[in-house]
């Protein structure tokens, strides 16, 4: 004799699936979205490039470079912790994300608006004379 499973359960098990599926990419601590294959030694900007309270996007090498401060040069990866959404502006102080809103402050990456909770991670880059270089 066998069972047939009732609406309930292809309801349910549908539903705890559908769920599973669509949390699976929030917040995903595994998440590998902020590495880049660009090589170290690669020239991002001219130190001339980037201004002074603001910052600039390398979307192919995933990098946001900015300038808090004259001469003060900082690095972060440019996917957004709140969905992985890639951040698209920089401006009045902070990296921003089109997404869902997420700012992100230019000066240590860290959250300046949610909903995202983590700061974008930093990267390593290294000025000498003009040229601003992923390290």
């Amino acid at each position: 004799m066998t069972h047939s499973p009732t609406r309930r359960t292809i309801l349910l098990t549908t539903g705890a699936a559908t769920l599973t599926v669509g949390c699976g990419e929030y917040g995903n601590e595994n998440s590998d979205s902020g590495s880049s294959s660009v090589e170290a030694g690669t020239e991002l900007a001219k130190t001339s490039d980037i201004p002074v309270g603001g910052g600039k996007i390398f979307k192919d090498e995933k990098v946001v470079v900015t300038q808090p401060k004259e001469g003060e040069f900082k690095a972060f990866s440019d996917i957004c912790t709140h969905q992985g959404c890639q951040v698209t502006s920089v401006s009045g102080g902070t990296i921003n994300c089109p997404c869902h809103g997420s700012k992100y402050h230019i000066t240590d990456g860290s959250v300046a608006n949610p909903p995202a909770t983590k700061p974008l991670p930093e990267k390593q880059i290294k000025v000498s004379g003009d040229s601003i270089q992923l390290a």
